[in-house]
């Protein structure tokens, strides 16, 4: 291959002097501080005075560790087969969404948006939402198209459902057609709430246009799963996988895997699986229910115990041993069938992993971020293998996600000088770096730089992950996740120790 044919990664391209150059004269051209003053700066950032400051601060955020609500809404959406994502507001939100997810699950996103302009802000978006309506049933051909919605609609106040009325006035929408739409401002919430307000909204317009017509009032002898907002699709496999060896019958509700992980066959479809849109009606008349992400769930649990009158039962992620316990007595309680000896066998397995593992891991100092149900797993987890989570940051917590997270560092000696930040960002994050050095950082590619300038290996663990490849196909619940994680973590701190390692401890054998 010659040397024009050769594509260059960008740590090369722009090394070579072209760019140099280039770099050169847009500082020149920019009037830029020296290099002195800002690497001056960049050593005031890491100070204790500096932190301070920094957690003194209210009026600013920098990085936070989530997204807006109507992210949360768009992979509602795509849980529902035949289904297309509406986003009333600007074409620009929508394409942030879409990259969002095709940057993590690197799969293309099917979703619409109204296209609101300056015009719409003055005069309302009522003419774009109809239009865009009439395209989108013409083009894409769904059974169900899910509205939600960005600030500028919720800003001017338009009527989704009022706007939808007009339009079915109109004509531009099949006979029946369903149209369930949530209110999802991304001035408030994160992703979890709109993705929670999102999955509540369709349940419940797909229930209540059915109710009592396509179910009796009797059990169905069903369980009801719900994962929540899972950026892992392996997760929903390793879900179904546990299931089929209760021998349980159940139904997901929400199963967005397969439109975020579909093969190449030489064909494109807009939809892949997705919960059967008749399937909600009869997923009211379940056994009970089995959420496995209460906090980015907590309406629609409350729905469905309210309305649907079975048992809820809500976790947070299900990772390590102990949890993973509580998964499968909960499955137990709620399917009447014993925990099957397979998984018995793996839970024995995982236990001898961890006992081969646990010196590398006992005692590391460990930071994270991310979201609540993710993170109130990920302590109990590094709890288990005696790791001591030192600093818990959820940008998107409660008081009440404080309390609980407080209360499992309580439990464990490992947990003594854990501390958890709500409403906190990646920067205060980073200044802890600093100035309360951990061994290892958890959470998502956003955490990378502050990572990597405070010499502290990341374990890509959440959402987004941008820079690694196919982890999202990786479980990280159950006892199978469990190993995935423990190797992830244990292989980490033995590639740092190979790396740091003097000639005569470049060990073979670990």
């Amino acid at each position: 291959m010659s040397e024009a044919e050769t594509i260059l990664d960008h740590n090369k391209l722009f090394a070579s002097e072209k760019y140099v150059r280039q770099r050169e004269g847009k500082r020149e051209f920019e009037n830029a501080c020296p290099e002195e003053e800002v690497l001056q700066t960049a050593v005031f950032t890491r100070s204790q005075e500096y932190m301070d400051k920094n957690f003194a601060r209210q009026a600013v955020v920098v990085n936070p560790a989530k997204a807006c609500q109507p992210l949360g809404a768009m992979m509602a959406a795509l849980g529902f087969e035949k289904t297309l994502p509406f986003i009333h507001g600007s074409q620009g939100c929508t394409a942030y969404f879409r990259s969002h997810f095709a940057r993590h699950f690197k799969e293309p996103v099917p979703a619409v948006s109204s296209s609101m302009t300056e015009d719409g802000a003055v005069f309302g978006g009522m003419r774009n939402l109809i239009d865009g309506l009439e395209t989108s049933v013409a083009l894409y051909k769904p059974e169900m198209i899910a509205m939600s919605t960005t600030c500028m609609a919720e800003v001017i106040g338009d009527d989704l459902s009022a706007f939808i009325g007009n339009a079915r006035k109109e004509g531009v929408l099949p006979e029946g057609m369903p149209i369930p739409f949530a209110n999802t401002p991304s001035f408030s919430g994160s992703h979890i709430t709109g993705y929670d307000n999102m999955l509540k909204a369709i349940l419940s317009y797909l229930y209540e246009r059915s109710s009592g017509q396509a179910v009796d009032s009797a059990s169905s002898g069903k369980l009801n799963v719900l994962l929540g907002f899972e950026p892992y699709t392996g997760n929903f496999s390793e879900l179904r996988r546990i299931l089929e060896l209760f021998g349980a019958d159940y139904t997901v509700l929400g199963d967005h895997s397969g439109n975020f992980d579909s093969g190449a066959d030489g064909t494109y479809a807009y939809y892949y699986g997705g919960t059967r849109l008749a399937d909600v009606p009869d997923a009211a008349n379940a056994q009970g229910t089995l959420a496995l992400q209460k906090y980015s769930l907590r309406k629609t649990a409350e729905y469905i115990g309210e309305a649907w009158g079975h048992p809820v039962q809500s976790l947070h992620t299900p990772l390590g041993v102990a949890a993973t316990d509580r998964l499968l007595e909960t499955i137990g309680e709620l399917s009447g069938r014993p925990v099957p000896e397979a998984l018995l066998q793996e839970r024995a397995r995982v236990v001898d992993a961890i006992t081969d593992s646990h010196n590398y891991l006992h005692g590391k100092r460990v930071a994270m971020a991310g979201d609540p149900d993710l993170l109130l797993g990920l302590i109990g987890f590094c709890l288990e293998l005696g790791m001591e989570p030192v600093h818990i940051v959820c940008s998107n917590g409660d008081a009440e996600f404080a309390q609980e997270a407080s209360l499992a560092l309580s439990s464990s000696p490992y947990g003594a000088a854990g501390k958890v930040h709500i409403d906190r960002d990646l920067w205060h994050l980073r200044s802890l770096l600093f100035n309360e050095p951990v061994d290892l950082a958890i959470g998502s590619s956003h955490l990378k730089y502050a990572a990597k300038e405070a010499g502290v290996p990341l374990l890509r663990v959440g959402f987004p992950i941008f820079d690694r490849h196919h982890l999202q196909r990786y479980p990280i619940i159950g006892y199978q996740g469990t190993l995935n994680l423990l190797t992830l973590f244990v292989n980490t701190v033995l590639e740092r120790l190979d790396e740091d390692a003097p000639a005569h401890s470049f060990d073979l054998v670990r």
